[in-house]
């Protein structure tokens, strides 16, 4: 394998990626594993150093689904298979999957207007085809449509894939080992999608010198000589091999004793994890630890291992929830459940073959931590400045709150009379906010769209290839011609312009960009408290909705983007939990950063529709005409068509309705911080060419 290695010390958690890759080799049946990452620290490059480890198969010639010669699928669609067909071997597969992929591209493409007017079953297939008896592979998996990752998952549950095109369907198996690596700073997946991964590992990049330092000397190395740095490490890598064929024969032969399963049913028991899926994956993965030990027996330390692997992202309760397990109460369940043997185990987690440890080999490289020649090759951008909850990307604090107005008031990031940041109250659940029209965004949950599902509004004539048939309307175009086409017998004489495809309307997800006012006047009366929690309502409805988020501050002199848009909500919420208080109400400067924001997003990402959500009490100080200017950027915004919402935070006996008036310029409603809580009750976001409705339909108390 001409990949460059990387010394584990420079990863953290890269023992734990290595071992549950191998796991994985050994049985697939585990489950597969979901790496989570900050970017550069070599999570693809360990996935692509597994594939070259894996024993070469043997397939039916010729046949584009990789058929077993000794037991061939007999629904191959290029079968049936003769148990004496020719085969040929070659190496196992690995397939990556673009972020991009369309659904035709994983599971194949059936040809509908072959099928239909010739009778034929025209099927290409797709990747599950091509990762069958392989690894599939899926970078970013967390940018994925939802409903491909449910694919995916289900086809690997299964082992098959389903093709299924208006009455006519094909199958064929899909048996792979499955990886997904991500960023959580660039979206979280949902809970029901993390559950189905069997593994998750959590990795990052040191912070020490001299780790970061070798990799760099191994990368250089590998980059002067591919051939030879190969060359180097080719005995480890054969003996890592044939470790992985041997604990795969191995693996019948374990024994899973009833007391070892008692702990595997407690630990999951005492976590609270819903479902039992969780205890079926541990069980599996203890048995596969087992098996790369060498041992016929399971142990404690390896339900101990299997639970480290495969519980902690089966117990977030909510979006904003950190994967993670309490060790201590892991040993306490353990102990309590031990069997009568556990005592006398001494286990060797790199088995009786590995006298080098996890670093075996030349100094001290993993045997299946291999590198690639992209752009994963060596850690990147891994300065503490990078993380999202660093302290540098956190406030200034002060002693004091700055008043409204105050002469000592500076810029957003350097007032010396702003608040400290206050914790934001309880999230709730919130009134559904909707751009209006009909939109042709990525499929969500928010506003309503043309999506590639849902259900059928109309007909059309395709303009490509066939997608999904309207069998109605395709009759109904064809019927008229029948007889001076020749038609003799029951069968339609169908032509290519007689077909039609469905229209299907279901929703789509938004951006949704807050923009926060955080100047003195929001400090008064604890109300920060209340506005905090407010928009860490906004956000989990976002995340359930599968919304990207931004958010835009002001305050002082000025205002800043205190998070540029992202699908990841968690990271949200942190900016939005240190954010400050404290100097004047620079209105106008908030709402032209967020009509910058915006332009630039559309030019990035133009099919997904912006809303707009204004947090403010409608003040605005600073500059000769505060309040005048702040209307003129508003009319910018109206002008653009942009959806916006503006959730009033004045309080008191007394007030000025100054929101409303905001909402009005805007062209959209004014909702009250006691108006947004609400129990399914939709507030659509008003049409910027039906007027100004907001001052009429939406009390500004």
């Amino acid at each position: 394998m001409s990949d460059a290695r990387y010394p584990f010390t420079a990863i953290v958690g890269m023992d734990d990626l290595r071992l549950a890759l191998l796991l994985n080799a050994v049985s697939p049946a585990v489950g597969g594993v979901l790496v989570r990452g900050e970017k550069g620290t070599a999570k693809s490059t360990a996935v692509r150093a597994l594939a070259s480890l894996l024993p070469s198969i043997d397939v039916v010639a010729g046949c584009r689904f990789a058929c077993d010669p000794a037991a061939p699928d007999p629904h191959c669609p290029d079968g049936p298979h003769r148990t004496a067909t020719a085969a040929e071997e070659r190496p196992a597969n690995l397939v990556e999957l673009p972020v991009g992929v369309s659904e035709d591209r994983i599971v194949g493409s059936l040809d509908l207007e072959r099928a239909l007017s010739e009778g034929v079953k025209a099927y290409e297939p797709g990747l599950l085809a091509r990762a069958h008896r392989g690894v599939l592979y899926i970078d970013e998996v967390n940018l994925l449509h939802d409903h491909l990752v449910d694919l995916l998952l289900d086809a690997a549950a299964m082992g098959r894939s389903y093709v299924e095109r208006e009455g006519v369907s094909v199958r064929h198996a899909a048996r792979f080992l499955l990886v997904g690596t991500m960023n959580p700073e660039e979206g979280e997946l949902r809970p029901q999608l993390l559950d189905r991964f069997g593994l998750t590992v959590e990795i990052a990049a040191t912070r020490e010198p001299e780790p970061r330092a070798e990799v760099v000397r191994r990368r250089l190395a590998y980059d002067a000589d591919p051939a030879g740095f190969a060359a180097r490490w080719a005995d480890d890598e054969r003996a890592l091999a044939d470790r992985i064929a041997a604990a795969r024969a191995l693996l019948p032969e374990v024994v899973l004793s009833d007391a070892a399963l008692r702990q595997i049913t407690a630990v999951c028991a005492a976590f609270e994890v819903d479902g039992l899926r969780a205890d079926i994956v541990m069980a599996r993965t203890a048995v596969a630890l087992a098996a790369w030990a060498g041992r016929t027996r399971v142990i404690a330390e390896d339900v101990r291992t299997a639970a480290q692997l495969a519980l902690p992202h089966r117990r977030r309760r909510n979006p904003f929830d950190a994967p993670g397990l309490d060790d201590e109460k892991l040993d306490e369940t353990l102990q309590q459940y031990a069997g009568p043997d556990d005592s006398d185990d001494q286990p060797d987690p790199d088995g009786p073959d590995n006298p080098d440890g996890p670093d075996g080999g030349p100094d001290g490289g993993g045997g299946g931590g291999g590198g690639g020649g992209g752009q994963d090759g060596a850690p990147q951008d891994g300065g503490p400045g990078d993380s999202a909850d660093s302290p540098a990307d956190g406030p200034a604090q002060a002693p004091a709150a700055g008043g409204e107005g105050t002469e000592g008031a500076q810029g957003p990031g350097r007032a010396p009379q702003e608040a400290a940041p206050v914790a934001a109250g309880e999230p709730y659940r919130t009134r559904v906010l909707k751009v209006p029209g009909l939109g042709r965004g990525t499929q969500g949950r928010r506003s309503r769209a043309e999506t590639d599902g849902g259900h059928t509004v109309r007909a059309r004539r395709p303009a490509g290839a066939l997608g999904r048939l309207h069998l109605a309307a395709t009759v109904q175009a064809a019927a008229p011609h029948q007889r001076d086409r020749g038609r003799s017998g029951r069968a339609l004489v169908l032509r290519r312009d007689d077909f039609r495809e469905k229209v299907l309307e279901g929703h789509e997800s938004n951006l949704v960009l807050f923009v926060v006012d955080a100047s003195g006047s929001m400090a008064a009366r604890q109300r920060m408290t209340a506005v905090k929690g407010a928009v860490l309502s906004l956000l989990m409805d976002a995340y359930q909705r599968r919304d990207k988020v931004g958010l835009v501050t002001f305050r002082g002199s000025g205002a800043e983007l205190a998070l540029p848009p992202t699908s990841s909500v968690e990271v949200g919420a942190a900016r939005l939990e240190r954010l400050p208080t404290g100097g004047r109400t620079p209105l106008a400067a908030g709402l032209l950063r967020a009509h910058e924001v915006l332009r630039l997003e559309r030019l990035r990402d133009p099919h997904r529709r912006p809303l707009l959500v204004v947090v403010t009490d409608g003040r605005a100080t600073g500059g000769k005409d505060p309040l005048g200017d702040a209307r003129r950027a508003a009319g910018l915004l109206a002008a653009q068509g942009i959806a916006a919402v503006v959730l009033d935070c004045e309080s008191g006996p007394v007030r000025l309705g100054l929101a409303a008036s905001l909402a009005a310029d805007l062209g959209g409603p004014a909702v009250t911080l006691e108006e947004l809580r609400a129990e399914g009750v939709a507030a659509l976001v008003r049409d910027t060419r039906a007027g100004h409705p907001a001052a009429s339909s939406r009390k500004a108390a």
